[in-house]
């Protein structure tokens, strides 16, 4: 029987090398201590004082919690709804003028499918909401200007939710047009009329 010689298993260690041969030795077994890249130590200690100076700001220190985050991201939306509805509340004639064509009609239409279905059913012959193709109107007068108040606002107490938070101000003045259209069109199996006829 052969027996293989122990210092077959030792490490072979380079000249340049030795300076990083540790001490111990554990069943002939032995290892180098290769030192980690300077790119790789700096990254970690850099990470180290971050993470210890985050702790600190945040913990310890008047850093905003995630709830005052929160609380300040949403009062900035809340601030641009509140902006959106300064510009854009009143009624403008040039730009319902503008969009009051074929072109704007068809895109009033589509805004209308997306949006106004559920309630105002296909070709606005009524559902949940009234029927638009008539000529009785529950809150708007079947003008372009009431009609874009109704939209923009709403109507909670019957049940029109306030389409300026979902709705740009270019697509309210679309849809306008699209029930501008509608109007008197008086849509077979429409809804029964609601609210006051209005001659205009």
């Amino acid at each position: 029987m052969s027996h293989s010689n122990k210092d077959d298993n030792k490490l072979e260690v380079l000249p340049d090398e030795k300076h990083l041969l540790l001490d111990h030795d554990y069943d002939g077994i032995q290892e180098l201590n290769h030192p980690l890249p300077n790119w790789w130590n700096v990254i970690f200690y850099i990470s180290v004082f971050f993470g210890f100076g985050y702790f600190i700001y945040y913990q310890i220190m008047s850093g905003p919690t995630l709830r005052d985050e929160f609380k300040n991201d949403y009062a900035k939306v809340v601030a641009a709804q509140d902006e959106f509805k300064k510009l854009n509340s009143a009624f403008k004639e040039e730009k319902y003028l503008a969009v009051a064509n074929d072109d704007g009609i068809k895109k009033g239409a589509e805004v209308f499918v997306n949006n106004c279905l559920p309630c105002h059913a296909e070709g606005g012959k009524g559902d949940i909401g009234p029927n638009l193709t008539d000529a009785h109107w529950l809150v708007a007068k079947g003008t372009p200007e009431t009609i874009y108040n109704v939209v923009f606002n709403g109507s909670e107490a019957n049940g029109m939710p306030p389409w300026n938070e979902v709705l740009s101000s270019e697509e309210i003045y679309h849809s306008v047009a699209y029930v501008m259209s509608l109007k008197n069109t008086n849509v077979k199996g429409g809804k029964e009329p609601q609210g006051e006829k209005v001659e205009n």
